[in-house]
């Protein structure tokens, strides 16, 4: 499986994710993890505020991973 930085730009208040970094097949498989982890998240904001809809998320290919589950790796939370 691929590490993916993922960002969003268009969501930076308080108690919000502007990062990960995830493992997934592909980018668009990027796109659809919650950083938080959260289970049920669609890809659209809704209830989910603390991040952005998927088509507002970049992902980029960082590298290669052998030997973790898929899902979040490490996140940058902005508190408040």
């Amino acid at each position: 499986m691929n590490l993916y930085l993922i960002r969003q730009k268009v969501n930076n208040q308080y108690d919000t994710y502007d990062s990960a970094v995830v493992r997934a097949n592909t980018a668009e498989e990027a796109v659809m993890i919650h950083p938080g982890g959260k289970r049920g998240w669609d890809g659209k904001g809704g209830d989910f505020s603390s991040w952005a809809d998927s088509n507002e998320v970049t992902a980029e290919l960082i590298g290669v991973s052998f030997e973790l589950p898929p899902g979040v790796i490490c996140a940058s939370f902005n508190a408040g």
